[in-house]
């Protein structure tokens, strides 16, 4: 009889082995269990409370791999400032790194990464971060992320502790049953009762995440977009308590082909724009490629748009040392930019300085090499002094950029003061009006720029009517006088070329310019009378004016017309 009951257990033993290996092979996904079956900590019934109605059919392997843009705040904002010394403001916005490796375990991944904490310190310039160093693993049949870190300095115990917890079998046991020993709500009750403790040095760090992948609708491409969103704790692992106040963590991943491809496409657009400025300059530079021409066009107008362009190299030349994967891109437009103001810009620089200068046979070399290296020195001080400018009142960037742009200002003024006719070509005033205009609205007018800055459709407003303002004065003034739309009470005493002579004094004269007799008797329009009393054909004076604002018979200077 019991030898029989004994066969009867044995094969009984025999069905439910089998019949459990049977499970295990065709079960492997679902015989992971969570965990922990029950919720213990705040953050576990938080997280697992929250169900995904769009999540249908089999379990995924999601590659979570990737950049996360989001923010952070504390969960309890009563004297939460005090909790952590990084962390001195309530909110801010945050950037997590990631890269998830699988492992041998089914459905679990490695995570290893990095978060950043933007605008945790409450100062005027509202700059500054704190970044904590990350890894744990992802359980992605249950869109979970668990991870731990130590806001510390690196421990002591040597090399032997990181191999631990870069195991994902020692992280599993670390999560499933030694960092929610208690719940942090009754460590929160239990600290409103007793004293607020100073922070230690070394904050225990968990991360507890659900992942979610972002609606198809909002996706941008083909790439997957993945949402994640979580407490921060430091787990009560000693009897000191919590380092800091739980932190609620909410970011989406970041399409960094995107992003990339819209760097790129923006530094061709600066090569772009400046290739067609040097066109414009060329086109400028050969409109007044005469003595008098070049001293028609402002020297404040050519080196403010000079200085400029030395800024944007610089910027474009930063970016791409910081971001190297796109260094060949920003390298390039600041390439083009270099070009653009230390060969077309000086050198028009230099050539209106020397046209504007007055000639004396008698300086030498050393006089003029002094002269040249002040104007130097005066350039390449503002270009400095601007940067220090920036730097220190960086807060009102707009204003300044505002100002920068007025650089057609000095030319319009020159125009008054001097009564210059047609100092710019008409396709410089409206080519450079429009391409200088390019890079400023791109970056506060374009509402998905890479560089990620809030549109500003007030500003862009202002900076369009402006630029737009001086190009219609300057045309004015190109079509119908340098000072057409100033009231003549106000213009200054001009010399009058057709003014008035004794006409009982016989003159016999030819104009120099092309050698033939000049008839006094017609009519004082057909001719031009110098202050040096020199009589010429209008349309000759005025050609030869054009060229060199010189008297054509004796050297002298002459008034503008």
């Amino acid at each position: 009889m019991k030898k029989r009951e004994n066969l009867g257990l044995g094969f009984e033993w025999q069905v439910i082995f089998w019949l459990s290996i049977w499970l295990a092979i065709s079960q492997q996904a679902l015989g992971l269990r969570p965990i922990r079956e029950k919720t213990r900590s705040w953050s576990d019934e938080w997280l697992f409370g929250r169900k995904q109605e769009a999540e249908v059919g089999p379990f995924s392997a999601w590659n979570i791999t990737g950049t996360y843009r989001g923010t952070w705040k504390f969960l309890n904002s009563v004297n939460s400032s005090s909790k952590f010394q990084d962390f001195q403001k309530e909110n801010g916005n945050s950037v997590v790194e990631l890269v998830a490796v699988p492992t041998k375990i089914t459905g679990v991944h490695y995570v290893q990464g990095v978060v950043v904490f933007h605008d945790v310190f409450d100062n005027e310039q509202n700059v500054g971060g704190a970044q904590i160093n990350l890894e744990g693993v992802y359980i992605w049949p249950f869109r979970q992320l668990r991870l731990v870190a130590n806001s510390g300095k690196e421990s002591d115990s040597g090399q032997e502790d990181n191999n631990l917890l870069s195991n994902p079998y020692h992280l599993l046991g670390i999560f499933s049953s030694q960092v929610f020993q208690e719940s942090p709500r009754d460590r929160l009750l239990k600290r409103k009762l007793s004293p607020v403790n100073e922070m230690e040095k070394h904050c225990n760090i968990e991360i507890a995440a659900q992942v979610s992948r972002v609606a198809s609708g909002e996706n941008n491409g083909d790439k997957n977009y993945y949402h994640m969103e979580g407490l921060m704790e430091s787990p009560g692992v000693g009897d000191d308590g919590d380092c800091f106040s739980p932190l609620l963590l909410n970011a989406t991943s970041v399409n960094v082909e995107v992003y990339y491809n819209k760097a790129v496409n923006y530094t061709l657009m600066v090569t772009f724009i400046s290739f067609l400025q040097v066109l414009l300059l060329i086109r400028q530079m050969e409109h007044g490629n005469t003595q008098s021409g070049a001293a028609k066009v402002s020297i404040v107008m050519i080196g403010q748009q000079a200085i400029m362009d030395a800024y944007l190299c610089l910027l474009h030349l930063t970016a791409g040392i910081l971001v190297e994967s796109l260094f060949n891109a920003f390298a390039t437009a600041a390439f083009f930019k270099f070009v653009v103001f230390s060969i077309f810009e000086m050198r028009y620089l230099l050539a209106i300085w020397k046209a504007t200068r007055p000639s004396n046979s008698g300086e030498g070399w050393e006089t003029m090499r002094r002269e040249l290296s002040f104007l130097y020195s005066r350039f390449y001080g503002i270009l400095l002094g601007g940067i220090l400018i920036m730097y220190q009142f960086h807060n009102y960037m707009q204003p300044i950029l505002l100002l920068m742009y007025s650089f057609w200002i000095p030319q319009i003024v020159a125009n008054v003061v001097r009564d210059s006719r047609k100092p710019l070509h008409l396709y410089y005033i409206l080519g450079m009006t429009a391409t200088r205009l390019a890079i400023p609205l791109y970056v506060f007018g374009c509402p998905h720029n890479f560089m990620r800055v809030e549109p500003n459709k007030v500003w862009c407003i202002c900076l369009c009517t402006s630029m737009g303002s001086q190009a219609v004065i300057l045309l004015l003034q190109h079509y119908f006088g340098s000072r057409c739309f100033v009231p003549r009470q106000m213009l200054p005493e001009k010399y009058n070329y057709h003014r008035r002579f004794n006409r009982d004094v016989s003159r016999t004269t030819d104009c120099v310019i092309c050698m033939t007799a000049i008839d006094l008797r017609q009519h004082t329009s057909d001719f031009m009378v110098t202050p040096c009393e020199h009589f010429f054909h209008s349309g000759c004076l005025q050609r030869w004016m054009d060229i060199k604002m010189e008297c054509p018979t004796c050297r002298r200077s002459l008034p503008p017309a």
